[in-house]
């Protein structure tokens, strides 16, 4: 990872979900390919279950469909679940796709309401959820201008600080995850205007979801 961070372009994929409704059965997600630093070179769109258990699975598949996987370097998540409280193994998508993978986020998660909520409301599997939740512990970014909590698998914490610095083009979300989210909520189902979606919150107004 150190070599290719040295490198003026490399290829890494985003990945992040879209708006859906509390009631969705499916949530949307996607995958843009970039060469770092900005130029985008192929996106997916596929779906999750809401509150389901297939997250890392959908995801390596559509990041193998964004074609080239042997030129990927790392894949970028906007924190580790999608589609409420579907959370990735982070380790399982590593392990899939033999690089590594960094979940960000910009807000600290409340644990103790997470997992209250996972106890409450997923009795039979909270315990593997919250596993797969807290198997990495979170760090934060030493660039006071990227104020954002990192997890990382299959590479050095300094070396998953510079790959966000790195793709990050403006603001304070890496390019690959910003474009993700744009892609799939643009592939979301249409809304009452009243209706108002905030991430992992859904059909059961639950606490909202984890994050990383």
């Amino acid at each position: 990872m150190r070599r290719t961070l040295g490198k003026p372009h490399f290829h890494v994929v985003g990945v992040d979900d879209g708006a859906f409704h509390r009631e969705d059965t499916w949530a949307p997600v996607a995958a843009v390919s970039m060469a770092v630093p900005s130029r985008v070179e192929s996106v997916r769109l596929g779906r999750v279950r809401v509150d389901g258990d297939d997250a890392a699975s959908e995801i390596a598949r559509l990041i193998r469909g964004t074609g080239g996987l042997e030129s990927v370097r790392a894949v970028l998540l906007d924190g580790a679940v999608v589609g409420g409280f579907n959370v990735i193994d982070l380790d399982r998508l590593h392990a899939d796709l033999r690089v590594p993978v960094v979940a960000v986020t910009r807000h600290a998660p409340d644990f103790a309401a997470i997992h209250a909520a996972l106890r409450k409301w997923f009795p039979k599997d909270s315990a593997s959820r919250w596993r797969r939740l807290r198997a990495h512990r979170l760090f934060r970014l030493p660039y006071p201008e990227l104020p954002l909590l990192v997890a990382a698998v299959g590479c050095r914490r300094e070396e998953a600080a510079l790959l966000v610095r790195r793709t990050t083009v403006a603001g304070h979300v890496p390019e690959p995850v910003r474009l993700a989210h744009l892609v799939a909520s643009a592939g979301a189902s249409p809304r009452r205007p009243s209706e108002r979606r905030v991430k992992g919150d859904n059909r059961r107004r639950r606490p909202r979801g984890p994050v990383a």
